[in-house]
């Protein structure tokens, strides 16, 4: 789901088909225990690229940045446009759900701008708030998570800015 394949790949399209893949990690769904829907697999995207952007916007001076998370965003939500459509959502619950899911990128965008800055507790709120809204929360490991993405973090921004502009995004949590 979700993945592209051409032979000459831009920068975007690399970077999302690396964030699809760690999103859809079995890390997610068999540790964490996640259920594995198209709305929590679009959230985890959503969250993944969340720090990219973070990185992009602290570089505010480089164009090349700039512009290329406005290709991300671009591609990305093409990419859940063509997705819905091939699960056989009409025009009208795609148009209406694409606006539900721009706001809930920007969402959780501004919640996860302050990701560093909050302890664990406000931490584990962010996460049940996006991935959590139909399943009980004390069947959720919510501390990996946790764990995963102070890692994930950590790793995008002592990412390399050429890694980014290049769509290299090689994480690997253990």
């Amino acid at each position: 789901m979700f993945s592209e394949s051409k032979k000459n790949k831009s920068s975007e399209i690399l970077l999302y088909n690396k964030i699809v893949y760690l999103s859809r990690d079995k890390f997610f769904y068999n540790v964490v225990n996640l259920p594995d829907t198209f709305q929590i697999r679009i959230y985890l995207i959503f969250i993944h690229v969340s720090f990219l952007f973070i990185l992009i916007k602290k570089q505010k001076d480089n164009l090349n940045l700039n512009n290329l998370s406005q290709k991300i965003f671009d591609y990305i939500f093409v990419k859940i446009e063509e997705n819905m459509r091939e699960l056989g959502h009409g025009d009208i619950a795609v148009n209406r759900n694409m606006k539900l899911l721009v706001k809930m990128f920007y969402n959780i965008l501004l919640n996860f701008e302050k990701y560093n800055k909050v302890n664990d507790d406000d931490k584990i709120k962010m996460f049940s708030k996006y991935l959590s809204p139909e399943v009980n929360n004390s069947d959720l490991k919510l501390n990996e998570l946790i764990n995963y993405f102070n890692k994930y973090q950590s790793f995008c921004f002592d990412l390399p800015l050429n890694s980014v502009l290049k769509g290299d995004l090689n994480f690997k949590f253990e």
